[in-house]
């Protein structure tokens, strides 16, 4: 059945309310586990932001005569805390925090992104604002936590000696590793779902440098005698990273997988930040080489997806039945 532009609307307004009751889960227990001060300032400042976010996306709701949809709010809890506790499970936690935090933060960005272009579509100037508002404040932190890495990778590591660091960034390599077999199982079955061809053909181009940056990690892995966790491969294919079970329990809409993809990027992204970091500590310069030639291919494909959001939104309003 065909919907009107002021339904869509509404639909991301209690995407979003649901986003920030999961976010506000998350950024409380971040920042009881943080394992640095100046991380856990970050999480906590950002508890007040979220806070003040979930209010007006309540508020522009209510101006609609619309409400939250307490099933969607429920699952929005429900993976917060899944979110934090996998995290916490992670044997360097403040450096894996830091990482799912930020690709988090780049998502809701995400969202508000595409919540200003279909408000902005809907001739609602008041929650175009609010959106562009609370943007501003999620790319805020996400810049914060991206200029902490370097805090977390020294949280993760202070206390282990060269031959502890060697193991530890085995294990990176291996994270990275499974990173990129979930991301080439995304972008097997993402053309299918993109409804937009330029969208289609971003996912089909960048499948062949994910499948190209996985035999890398393993070459890398191979050299210093270690090899691809399996478990942690399995895992990762089955959709453990917790980033994605919000937007998977949605209708997979073309511009909701734009955005979940933009995100994941952003997760790839801090992952080989990370990674670099810690080979410097280990002193393996050719994995530096590695990463250093892998990065700028996350970076460019994240920045294509982010110029191909309205070509993204007009496929999911088209799929809807609303005129463009």
């Amino acid at each position: 059945m065909a919907m009107s532009i002021e339904q869509q609307l509404a639909i991301y307004l209690t995407d979003a309310h649901a986003i920030e009751l999961q976010a506000l889960v998350q950024v409380k227990r971040a920042r009881k586990i943080a394992g640095d001060p100046e991380i856990g300032a970050a999480f906590a400042d950002h508890v007040r932001e979220t806070e003040r976010h979930e209010v007006y996306v309540a508020d522009r709701l209510a101006a609609l005569s619309w409400a939250p949809v307490p099933q969607k709010d429920l699952a929005g809890k429900v993976t917060g805390v899944a979110m934090a506790l996998f995290a916490r499970l992670q044997p360097d936690t403040p450096g894996k925090l830091v990482a799912h935090a930020y690709s988090y933060e780049r998502m809701e960005m995400a969202l508000y992104d595409l919540l200003q272009r279909i408000a902005a579509r809907a001739d609602d100037g008041d929650t175009a604002m609010t959106a562009r508002m609370i943007e501003q404040e999620e790319r805020a932190m996400a810049d914060r936590l991206f200029g902490l890495l370097d805090r977390a990778a020294e949280a993760s590591l202070r206390e282990l000696d060269g031959e502890e660091v060697g193991k530890q960034l085995n294990r990176y390599l291996a994270d990275a590793h499974a990173i990129e077999q979930q991301a080439a199982q995304l972008l097997r079955k993402a053309p299918q779902l993109a409804g937009a061809r330029p969208l289609a053909e971003a996912f089909e181009e960048h499948l062949a440098q994910t499948r190209a940056h996985a035999e890398r990690l393993e070459a890398r892995l191979e050299a210093r005698g270690s090899g691809p966790s399996a478990l942690k491969d399995a895992a990762l294919r089955l959709g453990a990273i917790n980033l994605g079970m919000f937007f998977g329990a949605q209708a997979d809409t073309p511009a909701k997988l734009a955005a979940f993809a933009y995100a994941f990027e952003h997760l790839e992204i801090a992952a080989y930040e990370l990674l670099m970091r810690v080979a410097a500590r280990a002193g393996d310069e050719q994995t530096l080489a590695a990463v250093r030639a892998i990065l700028p291919d996350e970076r460019a494909a994240a920045a294509r997806l982010h110029e191909l959001f309205d070509a993204a939104l007009d496929a999911s309003l088209e799929e809807a039945g609303v005129s463009a």
